[in-house]
């Protein structure tokens, strides 16, 4: 090599490398940066029934380009949270719902009843069915499920194991379905301590929190009567105060208007899907522009 050429060389070499830091010091736009950009989770709380309005916001945030970077489901918000974390798009979460028989989720406890109705492994088996059997770290959006451990009722936030179990111990309602117990512990419904779980996801990281809340009282008229009625209206005025609580610390929150649907009717999920799908589209633009603005704005 000839002093010229290598003369050359060096000097390309140096260029490159002052460039390189150059690149290396410059401001990154937080827009186009990951580590820049608000962590958005959406927080699906309890309702029962009412659950199935949470996919009609979920194809609402979808129509708008919204994408959460983690998920957190408390009882029916559980259910419909594992799924959309694994990847199944609102559209076909609507069809499944649909599809879907009584058969496939619940089962019935023969013989003497002390602690529940339903055993609750149907649930768990058509959760890990559906999900083909990945445990919650491997579904493609970070996602946890809280349940109430029984008889302490300390919080429980399942972030991974079986993904299926996790979802059943939050759908647990008391009375209606057995504990669902493992490894000598066992587990009652989410919202018996923590309905609309926004504190979950502020303590695991989230800048930006949607909550959406499908509980409320139930229509006054209509028969009332009937275990099943009773403990599902008793548990809904039990967490009424906990869910006004909760929601107070989101930044927005989504109230589908599900007050005319009871929460024990499991026949109108075509109409709480329509009715969550429009509430989610009235929020939309707020949510983009929460994401888009610096630091934190007033909550809404």
């Amino acid at each position: 090599m000839s002093p010229v050429s290598f003369s050359i060389t060096r000097r390309h070499l140096v260029l490159g490398a002052l460039a390189s830091v150059a690149l290396q010091s410059r401001p990154v736009d937080a827009a186009t940066s990951t580590q820049g950009r608000k962590k958005l989770a959406v927080v699906l709380g309890g309702g029962s029934a009412r659950g199935f309005a949470h996919i009609g916001v979920i194809k609402a945030l979808e129509a708008g380009g919204i994408h959460p970077d983690l998920i957190i489901g408390c009882s029916a918000g559980s259910l419909v949270g594992a799924f959309w974390a694994a990847g199944y798009s609102g559209t076909a979460m609507e069809d499944l719902a649909m599809k879907v028989q009584d058969s496939e989720v619940i089962d019935l406890v023969t013989g003497k009843q002390q602690y529940g109705l339903v055993a609750g492994r149907s649930l768990q088996s058509f959760v890990n069915k559906g999900l083909g059997n990945k445990p919650l770290e491997n579904l493609k959006i970070p996602f946890a499920a809280v349940a109430t451990r029984y008889p302490s009722g300390d919080l429980m936030v399942f972030r991974e194991g079986d993904a299926g179990f996790a979802v059943r111990a939050s759908c647990s309602i008391p009375g209606v379905f057995m504990p669902a117990s493992a490894l000598g512990s066992e587990f009652l419904d989410g919202g018996l301590v923590s309905p609309i779980p926004v504190a979950t996801a502020r303590k695991l990281g989230a800048d930006l929190i949607v909550a959406v809340d499908v509980g409320g009282p139930d229509p006054s008229t209509g028969d009332s009567s009937g275990l099943y009625n009773v403990i599902m209206r008793s548990f809904e005025i039990m967490s009424q105060s906990l869910r006004q609580h909760e929601v107070n610390d989101a930044d927005i929150v989504i109230r589908p208007d599900v007050a005319r649907v009871k929460s024990t009717d499991f026949s109108s999920r075509r109409v709480l899907m329509a009715l969550g799908e429009h509430a989610g589209k009235r929020l939309v633009p707020v949510i983009r522009e929460k994401l888009k603005a610096p630091g934190h704005n007033q909550r809404r």
